[in-house]
């Protein structure tokens, strides 16, 4: 792991980098922290049942009279997910011990860069619209110790930064985004009610879940995801009712295209920014380092260095 790789324009893909950093950089990022996510929050559950280990013969479920224990149940869990999730963590420990002894650090600049490009990206996933901002930042920083170190000693080329700045400068003029629930109903009558429902202190989420008829954002709690006014795909009076609606507030009733009537809460306001080259130099160079990183490099290798063992002892 000592050794320098240096890379070439002869070496760098024929695909055009426009269209390699939109199959490479949100949808690497995107991926890695919702699996890391999900593991990480299924591991504190985990936890949290095996503290009760006295608990084990308590009975979870049964069926027809037969019946399944705790113990059966962490037993069946770990079985599915065990190794796997183990993996995932001494992994994490493993890094951030690399990162550190390597002098490498991720900054709150670049976690925004980060969550920018992420959330303009286009990309929509439900786990990652159920992240709240302080976790998705932490799944962000998690992801940028394992790019940094398995890709520390590749070596790019200050040109090949250059060039790909100026042939992907667009992707780096963020649009402001919000972050927005929705509840659609089919009357005007129910959308005051529903108003009036919320002014009086109902829960937003819990209201989408009972009241709104979009199946899709009431399942997530109303929630739609990051939006931005440009986008073609979303009903031009939800773009219109976003632009004229604060952060933290409720939009008055609209009218939706279908002859629906909709109600918005405006929970995350991004606001849009350009970013100079020398802001994403070390983005780019990282984008352009992981797509040269061989296959044979991942974070199992630096397990010896750093004195891993685990379980499975293997």
């Amino acid at each position: 792991m000592k050794s320098k790789q240096k890379i070439n324009s002869g070496q760098v893909s024929q695909t055009p980098l426009s269209k390699r950093r939109l199959k490479t950089k949100p949808v690497l990022t995107l991926l890695g922290i919702l699996f890391v996510g999900n593991v990480f929050w299924f591991v504190l559950w985990l936890i949290s049942v095996l503290g009760g280990a006295s608990d084990n013969d308590t009975i979870v479920a049964s069926v027809d009279g037969e019946n399944i224990s705790r113990q059966q149940w962490i037993a069946e869990m770990e079985q599915r997910y065990g190794k796997e999730t183990l993996q995932r963590m001494v992994n994490l420990k493993v890094m951030e011990k690399a990162a550190k002894e390597f002098g490498i650090k991720v900054t709150d600049e670049e976690i925004d860069l980060e969550m920018s490009l992420m959330i303009s990206s286009g990309e929509k996933d439900s786990t990652l619209q159920l992240l709240g901002a302080s976790e998705l930042r932490e799944q962000i920083k998690s992801q940028l110790i394992l790019e940094k170190v398995l890709s520390k000693d590749i070596v790019i080329e200050e040109e090949q930064l250059e060039t790909y700045y100026k042939e992907n400068e667009s992707l780096y003029n963020i649009p402001t985004t919000y972050r927005a629930k929705l509840i659609v109903v089919e009357t005007k009558d129910e959308a005051e009610s529903v108003i009036k429902e919320l002014k009086n202190g109902s829960d937003f989420s819990v209201l989408a879940r009972e009241r709104s008829t979009d199946q899709v954002s009431a399942s997530l709690g109303g929630d739609i995801g990051f939006i931005t006014l440009n986008q073609s795909n979303i009903d031009s009076a939800i773009l219109s009712t976003l632009e004229k609606t604060n952060e933290g507030e409720l939009s008055e009733l609209f009218l939706l295209k279908d002859g629906r009537y909709g109600i918005l809460q405006v929970n995350e306001i991004y606001e849009g920014k350009s970013f100079p080259y020398q802001d994403v130099k070390g983005h780019i160079k990282r984008v352009l380092a992981m797509e040269q990183l061989p296959a044979s490099i991942t974070p199992e290798l630096f397990w010896q260095e750093f004195n891993a063992e685990w379980f499975y002892g293997e």
